[in-house]
């Protein structure tokens, strides 16, 4: 059965019916809460993600051999003469490794991560200095596409494209008032599409999101050199730099708060690294639902206006 994306409000789990009034489900609250907007398709498979038996019993040991291992390669990476990489190799396990044993929520998850940053970073560049910076084509829709270099182009793209912002700020001082004349471009904010298979081998997929990240984010710094690791560490905390962004060309920062991943120039540890990267997630689903709900509120007002 072949699953995709879109705005309509998927119907409640048989497992949340019913509610007991004197015995709360957790998820049932959660998944009802708008108080902090997300799209409801992804948040019914994050709390499925949540809910998953590996998270619940296999993390805590899972994260402890994955800290250990991480701390002896980068010590042995350091202390090489030489330094090597390995993409092809790192992509291919990586979508292998997605494919056969992680399960379909998550993978659903981190297909969508992706698309929905190339939808930010295009409408940065939209919305910004200079609207003919390199634009983001990286928009994959099944799991066998991230074998083409998915995770190191993300990294690439976030990086040239805060190096190109701000050498167009430079260049433009003048760009948001000219922004703000013209009015808001949200055509890049575009619906996202997933192709996952959620029963093919459901027995043997079973890893829940952040269990994956804990152990890929071995292979990966075993595969990349201690730069490039340390430089997709840092690309998390980038959150809070994409944040004000959208506040320059919005005027809101109502929604800022909900950024935790912050301060880049006082890096965090890459033994948190996957802990980031869930909170990095979470803050880009956020960012792009308010978004959609800014582009809505600002037509609804331009039909009224006319």
């Amino acid at each position: 059965m072949i699953e995709h994306d879109s705005k309509t409000t998927p119907p409640l789990a048989p497992e949340f019916f019913p509610y007991n009034r004197r015995d709360p489900n957790t998820w049932q609250v959660l998944y009802l809460d708008q108080a902090i907007p997300v799209d409801l398709v992804a948040k019914k498979y994050m709390i499925r993600d949540l809910q998953s038996w590996t998270r619940n019993y296999l993390l805590l040991p899972i994260k402890g051999i994955a800290n250990l291992s991480l701390a002896v390669i980068m010590t042995v990476k350091r202390l090489l003469p030489f330094q090597f990489r390995w993409y092809g190799l790192m992509h291919h396990s990586a979508a292998l490794f997605l494919k056969y044993f992680v399960s379909p929520e998550a993978c659903y998850l981190i297909i969508r991560h992706l698309n929905l940053g190339s939808n930010v970073v295009n409408f940065l560049i939209d919305n910004g200095p200079n609207p003919y910076l390199e634009r983001s084509t990286l928009y994959p829709q099944r799991v066998e596409d991230l074998a083409k270099n998915a995770f190191l182009e993300h990294d690439l793209i976030l990086y040239n494209f805060v190096y190109d912002y701000h050498r167009a700020q430079q260049e433009n001082p003048d760009w948001l008032e000219a922004v703000q004349r013209r009015g808001v471009n949200f055509n890049s904010i575009r619906p996202v599409q997933v192709e996952m298979d959620f029963k093919r081998l459901r027995w043997l997929r079973i890893l829940d999101l952040e269990s994956a990240i804990e152990l890929f984010k071995v292979f990966y710094s075993l595969c990349l050199t201690s730069d490039e690791f340390a430089r997709a560490v840092l690309s998390l905390q980038f959150d809070e730099n994409f944040g004000l962004y959208f506040t320059q060309i919005t005027g809101d920062s109502s929604w800022n708060h909900v950024i935790s991943n912050r301060h880049p120039l006082a890096p965090n540890s890459p033994f948190q690294a996957a802990r980031d990267l869930m909170l990095h997630g979470i803050t880009t689903e956020y960012l792009h639902r308010y978004l959609e709900i800014y582009r809505d509120r600002h037509r609804e007002a331009s039909t009224e206006q006319l």
